[in-house]
């Protein structure tokens, strides 16, 4: 399965390999974290194995955050493509899901931190539900 995805000014484009959509996990995040970080999008990202990544336009900016989580974003519109943790550098990316081409291609598995979900905001139906992990 191939996926594509760009920034949202197109001067950075990405494509996803991927053997099997099961090497993909969607996973919509509510806790503090990524509601800081993503806005209203929450954290709604797909992690993909590091091996399947490649950018085929432009060069990413990073910023490498106090927590050792790097960010890797469009220097000119500022879209945020990629995030990954120091532990899974080496092995995978958490696209954010609404930098993808086909976003529809790659569908929520679960959601996390459901307990600090807003209260506007549906529970995603038929995925996995984890009310609390530790931040």
């Amino acid at each position: 399965m191939d996926l594509a995805g760009h920034c949202v000014c197109d001067r950075l484009r990405y494509s996803v390999h991927l053997d099997s959509p099961d090497e993909a996990r969607t996973s919509l995040c509510h806790c503090s974290s990524c509601r800081r970080a993503f806005g209203t999008n929450y954290g709604l990202t797909t992690k993909v194995p590091l091996a399947g990544f490649r950018y085929v336009k432009g060069d990413p900016k990073r910023f490498k955050q106090d927590n050792g989580v790097t960010r890797e974003f469009c220097d000119h519109c500022g879209t945020y493509i990629c995030e990954y943790g120091e532990a899974v550098a080496d092995k995978s990316r958490y696209i954010l899901w609404g930098t993808f081409d086909e976003p529809h291609k790659v569908p929520p598995k679960g959601e996390f931190f459901c307990k600090s979900r807003a209260a506007w905001m549906p529970e995603i139906p038929k995925v996995f539900h984890k009310q609390e992990i530790k931040e």
